[in-house]
């Protein structure tokens, strides 16, 4: 049996204001289909948390030179 890749931490923690989970940056749609991406979806999800965690609770500019895209 395969495991599921996931970023969680258990930090479960949705933020009011930028509707991502404090622990893992996920929304609340991809925590809820989580179980349902395929691997793929759920890598390419994953390949961006870091800078969207940066972005809504740092305020970092996801765009700045330097930062990675896609």
């Amino acid at each position: 049996m395969s495991t599921v890749s996931s970023p969680c931490i258990k930090v479960c923690l949705i933020d009011e204001e930028t509707g991502l989970c404090e622990g893992c940056g996920r929304t609340r749609a991809e925590i809820a289909t989580w179980g349902r991406l395929s691997e793929e979806e759920r890598r390419a999800i994953m390949a961006g948390l870091d800078r969207r965690m940066r972005a809504a609770f740092l305020g970092e500019d996801a765009d700045a030179p330097g930062r990675e895209t896609g």
